[in-house]
């Protein structure tokens, strides 16, 4: 036993200088916290006393892991718009400074997640193990920083890429009443990010939870789960959560294009995020404005939409590309909140209900619809091939309209109503449909020759389908000049042209006196 304790007594004595050594060497270190008080608790906000050096902005935390922001700093209290329920907590409940703000993760490891504002998971994939995180609120890219909208976002929607196009960098609303197919328009762009590797984020703010599960069920039925992260308020949330959900969006797009990569992100809708700002506000008693919204309403959607930009190169050229969505009443797109989202963004889509009763899907109203950097990124075929279909559609519809009064037309104008009905025929396009760009090129290209005046309204999907499948048959080189942005050379031109000549050959049945006979019925 002697022998034993002899031969530990080195180790044992060393262990015992190396603990005197690190108990001369330790000199402690105060930390100075600060605590506070909650005073009372309101419908997601609460007023708490004693925090002399609280930030604006900074994050707090309260009991029952409870998150709040400091939004409020008066001189004996602090306004905190809490981020979750807020049932257990009560007036006396401690409250401590976090010394930070509000963050999210980000990184590879969110693609293909469910998401709340918090980075807290919704689906049963467990924690998100990302080794960075991200505040929500950071300053917009400086304007040097900026590079030019030169590259399209193709959405796969004929209309849009032909007539109102969207650059990769570009901020462009969506409007409309309410079940005009605003959201459905969303869905069809990520699903049509896949072959251009576009990073995508989906962010729901105040939404049904049935909405949200038919979206998530769409991006899953068609593979566009994995490029995708989508961030969820639902409609009972705490209004705090869904005023900094778009924000925390924002942050997770930010990390994809500082890595160089492209992001579209759709925020859907921000009416509901601004009516939850202006319940904070109105618990909080700050000054209503106009529909009482507090005054700085134009600032928090414009401190947000400026986050979207193309970055130069000399940061990697990443972009992120915002697609805003804003709810309008009785078709009034002078209301305040759209007015103010038209002003901030660089182009609008609006979506009319008359056209969604007639079922001319997607309803998109192109004499409202306005597009005002992306036409410098569309592709040049695009623009040679739909260069008078704008005004010959806007055309129609005015012919259209007067022509329902009885009026007898001349020849001209019956041949121009006709050309105009085959071209809405040919725009519309059911969902879940997105059409490449060589079928979206050379479908224009017969309709602006007017190939299809001839076919028979009723057989114009066939017709339509008909020479996309011709087109699908012809050899890749064709195209490739067009997706790398050069013109549609004549020998391509006249190639496609012949192509769908042979595919509209047996459908060629309406004479010019079933169009005039058809004119004057309608």
């Amino acid at each position: 036993m002697t022998k034993s304790n002899n031969e530990f007594a080195p180790v044992l004595e060393s262990t015992l200088a190396n603990l005197r050594e690190a108990r001369r060497d330790f000199h402690p270190v105060l930390d100075i916290k600060e605590f506070g008080k909650v005073k009372t608790v309101s419908a997601g906000i609460a007023t708490v006393s004693g925090l002399p050096g609280v930030g604006f902005d900074e994050l707090l935390e309260l009991s029952d892991d409870l998150y709040g922001i400091a939004f409020n700093l008066d001189e004996d209290e602090v306004g905190v718009v809490l981020l979750g329920p807020c049932n257990r907590l009560t007036a006396g409940n401690e409250v401590s400074r976090t010394g930070r703000v509000m963050d999210v993760p980000v990184g590879d490891r969110t693609l293909g997640r469910v998401l709340d504002p918090l980075g807290r998971p919704l689906d049963e994939n467990g924690p998100v193990f990302s080794e960075r995180r991200s505040p929500i609120e950071r300053p917009a890219p400086r304007i040097m920083d900026r590079a030019p909208v030169t590259v399209p976002l193709q959405t796969g929607i004929k209309l849009i890429d032909a007539l109102v196009p969207i650059g990769r960098g570009q901020r462009e609303l969506i409007l409309g009443d309410r079940q005009t197919g605003k959201t459905a328009i969303a869905v069809d762009s990520i699903i049509n990010q896949e072959p251009d590797d576009v990073v995508c984020i989906y962010c729901a703010i105040g939404q049904r939870s049935s909405s949200v599960a038919k979206v998530l069920a769409d991006l899953r039925e068609h593979g566009a789960m994995d490029h995708t992260v989508v961030i969820v308020t639902e409609g009972n949330d705490a209004p705090g959560l869904k005023y900094i959900a778009p924000y925390a969006a924002t942050a997770v797009g930010e990390y994809f294009m500082e890595q160089g990569r492209d992001v579209l992100i759709v925020y859907d809708d921000l009416t509901q995020h601004a009516r939850a700002y202006r319940e904070l506000s109105l618990l909080l008693r700050r000054p209503p404005g106009r529909e009482a919204f507090p005054g700085d309403i134009f600032y928090i959607h414009s401190r947000l939409l400026e986050r979207a930009t193309h970055l130069g190169d000399h940061l990697g050229g990443g972009s992120l590309t915002a697609l805003p969505i804003v709810e309008t009443e009785a078709q009034n797109i002078a209301a305040y909140l759209p007015t103010n989202l038209i002003s901030i963004t660089d182009g609008q889509l609006y979506l009319s209900p008359n056209l969604f009763e007639l079922g001319v899907l997607p309803a998109i109203d192109v004499t409202k619809s306005v597009s005002r950097v992306g036409g410098k990124a569309q592709l040049p075929a695009y623009r040679e091939v739909t260069g008078p279909l704008k005004l010959a559609y806007a055309q129609f519809e005015e012919l259209e309209t007067f022509a329902r009064f009885g009026t007898r037309l001349d020849e001209n104008t019956r041949r121009s109503i006709e050309h105009g009905r085959r071209i809405r025929e040919c725009l519309k396009q059911p969902q879940f449909e997105p059409t490449a760009v060589p079928e979206q090129i050379s479908v224009l290209l017969a309709l602006t020759s007017r190939l299809f005046d001839p076919v028979r309204l009723d057989r114009m999907p066939e017709a339509e389908r008909a020479v996309r499948s011709a087109v699908k048959r012809l050899p890749e080189e064709i195209f490739r000049p067009i997706l790398s942005g050069q013109d549609l050379c004549r020998e391509h031109r006249d190639l496609l042209l012949r192509t769908a000549r042979e595919a509209l050959a047996g459908m060629a049945s309406t004479t010019i006196t079933e169009v005039n006979e058809g004119t004057e019925k309608s």
